[in-house]
């Protein structure tokens, strides 16, 4: 495929891409980035062109990355299973992910916190079932039980229980209990937890109906 660089074309769908030519014919496209390094008039080896093509593969990979962890942080586990499924090499995925460490895009102790952070403050739930998210995300075990450890399982429950206990307030104590019990469960707390904060629950509302009497 080696041969003089005779034009460098943007894309007229892309503007972050180039079509290099050579010898007068379409050789192969480059991002942006990567064709500063190429003018007319070059003349490239295939080695050369295999080099640029690697670049590009890189920067494609990396620039699909950045959209998306534009949504929400993501864990490296994630951002590797992300590329993969695009069909990304496995070394690009190491050059990538090396990338986005360094400039602090990917770190999984505060992918971990954040995760914990917005479940507690949008979805409270049990250690249990937090530990089972952060492993599906690819957390590490030690890091997973480090970050796990600041939760209040007691608070993270009573306000779960608090948002639901509305749904079930047509119903008696014993249909209260048990369904309120099976919620908290479902939610990852574990059987002491559950069994206190139902209590409590049961315990306000007493008082909220005696105060409405």
């Amino acid at each position: 495929m080696g041969g003089q660089v005779t034009d460098i074309k943007t894309q007229a769908r892309n503007s972050r891409r180039v079509n290099v030519y050579l010898d007068g014919q379409y050789g192969f496209s480059l991002a942006l980035d990567v064709a500063a390094s190429v003018g007319r008039g070059d003349n490239l080896s295939d080695e050369e062109i295999e080099k640029l093509q690697a670049r590009d593969s890189e920067e494609t990979a990396y620039d699909k990355c950045l959209k998306y962890l534009a949504y929400r942080p993501r864990s490296t586990s994630e951002v590797r299973r992300y590329l993969r499924e695009k069909g990304v090499s496995a070394e690009v995925c190491e050059l990538v992910a090396g990338r986005l460490e360094r400039v602090g895009l990917l770190d999984d102790r505060a992918f971990a916190r954040y995760w914990v952070e917005n479940r507690e403050t949008f979805r409270p739930r049990g250690r249990r079932l937090l530990r089972q998210e952060l492993r599906a995300k690819g957390i590490d075990e030690e890091l997973v039980v480090e970050v796990l450890s600041g939760v209040d399982e007691e608070s993270s429950a009573f306000r779960a229980a608090s948002s639901k206990a509305t749904r079930y307030a047509g119903l008696d104590d014993e249909g209260f209990s048990a369904k309120m019990s099976g919620f908290l469960r479902r939610l990852g707390f574990d059987y002491e937890v559950v069994r206190e904060t139902v209590s409590r629950v049961l315990l306000q509302r007493g008082e909220e109906g005696a105060a409405d009497g």
